[in-house]
């Protein structure tokens, strides 16, 4: 009785630091797979120990560990080479494809058994305890003790190694499950190096922006609010991106070499879909530019360095989609982040250049104003999730109403941020009509493709998105510049007078499309009536 406790208390032991074995060795799983092998051998009083693997793709048995406790290396890599044979051959064979466990006293006196081993290697089986070993219902191995030691096997043997089949299967599980993983995540590093060499840009557009450092035209135009970002397109854009960090910031904040791939990149970054492009990334870093150059001191130099970064990377890999179109679409990005899924990519692939060799514009300054600046930026590209525009307007219009804005206060400053960001990311309402216009054209057209999907899965779009209701194009301009633009350039007027002209622009470009609005209105009034006659 007392021999029966102390076995089975050794067993439990054995158990249990098998199980830590198994969630702590993920690297060694075959080392924990020995130890369950050679417990179960030594528990059972046997001579040897084999573990078989089924290759289900070849419906064939092959040894994953050979004779545990085999002395001799020659036979044991004899054994390796024969160790592979079809289902339903020899014991393990039998095992593997029926399911049923089999105790063996005399191997020889059993028809079944496979005597090729024993002819190559001169070493004699006399009696098998053979044990499938199961996950999810579905046998993925076997496991074999050959040779009692005295005797032949018994039932408590088959109860014993019956539980050490059990773990020696978990085991097995855990094993495939990391190299599943592993294999998964060395996928991933040889995608990602692809990805990051197909999205990085080439040292030929380096040397060509390096030799292209003449702005197209008066840098002053640059600082203007009516100034057309689309009238200038490739390189120029590049080199007048270079010339406002470069104007804004400290000479010596930037390496000349990173300045330039950081910006090739970010361009390469941004997708070719109809509206969300570079060009409107480097129209609304022009945006937040003007509005620096009009406001000096309005913003400490690392909230101004935020800041233009951030515009100029606030949509990259837009996919010309919105939000909840991604989330409608059970798109990855959409169950990566439960708010503001675009704007979290963004930020991310921001991050991404950055860490990117030769592209880090921010690796001067030190750890502390690194941390901040990142912090600021992810703050900023966050604002222009216009979901977060109401609630920081509604916040910050308080403040300045009841005249207890204080610039002193950090969440005051946050606010200020993140109003400014959305004034540049509306920007091209502000601008002289034709460009409006023309922008607006680009915008719906990016709307109308989306559009067209949902109704290609089988949803209905809002009307703004649907092509059907293009007529309908200039009373929603009308009720969206008076419903979110007016509003944030006529509250950041306020604080930063220099950005007066921004909400003298979008009132001219509000009238015009009231205009239209009218027309259009009437427009279909008039077909009304004739239709009616």
């Amino acid at each position: 009785m007392y021999s029966i406790m102390a076995r089975q208390r050794k067993l439990h032991s054995f158990l249990l630091a098998v199980v830590r074995s198994i969630f702590q060795d993920m690297i060694s799983m075959d080392s924990v797979i020995v130890k369950i092998m050679t417990f179960a051998q030594k528990l059972v009083s046997a001579d040897r120990a084999s573990l078989f693997l089924v290759d289900s793709r070849t419906k064939e048995l092959y040894a994953r560990i050979f004779d545990v406790s085999g002395d001799n290396d020659e036979v044991h890599e004899v054994a390796k080479e024969i160790s592979r044979f079809p289902l339903g051959t020899g014991i393990a064979g039998h095992v593997a494809q029926t399911g049923e466990s089999l105790n063996i006293p005399d191997a020889y006196e059993d028809d079944r058994f496979n005597r090729a081993v024993d002819q190559q290697t001169g070493y004699t089986t006399k009696s098998l305890l053979c044990m499938p070993i199961f996950i999810r219902g579905s046998i993925i191995g076997v496991m074999q003790m050959v040779n009692k030691t005295t005797g032949t096997f018994n039932k408590a043997d088959e109860e014993a190694f019956a539980t050490f089949a059990t773990y020696c299967g978990l085991a097995l599980h855990h094993a495939k499950l990391y190299d599943k993983i592993r294999r998964s995540e060395q996928k991933y590093k040889v995608a990602l190096e692809v990805l990051s060499y197909h999205a990085t840009c080439t040292e030929e557009e380096v040397r060509r922006i390096e030799a292209s450092t003449a702005l197209p035209h008066p840098a002053q135009q640059l600082q203007t609010f009516s100034y057309s970002p689309y009238s200038i397109g490739g390189d120029e854009q590049v080199v007048a991106t270079i010339f406002m960090f470069k104007d804004l910031f400290k000479q010596e904040l930037f390496d000349e070499d990173s300045l330039v791939r950081f910006t090739l990149t970010v361009r390469k970054n941004y997708r070719r879909v109809p509206y969300h492009n570079w060009s409107h990334g480097f129209c609304v870093a022009n945006a937040a530019y003007a509005i620096l150059k009009h406001s000096t001191g309005a913003f400490k130099p690392l909230e101004e360095l935020a800041l233009f970064v951030s515009c100029l990377c606030h949509d990259l890999d837009h996919r010309g989609k919105t939000n909840q179109f991604l989330i409608n679409s059970a798109s990855p990005l959409a169950s990566m982040y439960s708010t503001s899924t675009l704007e979290h990519h963004h930020f991310n692939q921001t991050v991404q250049i950055l860490q990117q060799s030769g592209h880090n514009i921010l690796k001067n300054l030190s750890s502390e104003d690194y941390k901040q600046v990142l912090s600021y930026i992810k703050h900023c590209i966050l604002a222009t999730d216009l979901a977060l525009y109401f609630p920081n307007k509604s916040k910050l219009k308080h403040h300045v109403d009841e005249g207890t804005f204080d610039p002193g206060k950090p969440e005051h400053r946050s606010l200020l941020q993140a109003i400014t960001m959305t004034a540049c990311d509306l920007c091209a309402s502000t601008k002289p009509w034709e460009q409006q216009r023309k922008t607006v054209q680009v915008i719906f057209e990016e709307f109308y493709e989306q559009g067209d999907l949902e109704k290609a899965e089988g949803r209905q779009p809002i009307p703004m998105m649907d092509r059907t209701k293009a007529h309908e194009l200039p009373a929603s301009q009308v009720g969206f510049l008076k419903g979110i633009c007016i509003p944030c350039y006529d509250l950041l007027s306020k604080i930063l007078p220099g950005a007066e002209d921004m909400k003298k622009g979008c009132l001219s470009n509000l009238a015009l499309w009231e205009e239209l609005a009218s027309n259009e209105q009437q427009r279909l009034e008039d077909r009304g009536e004739t239709e009616a006659q």
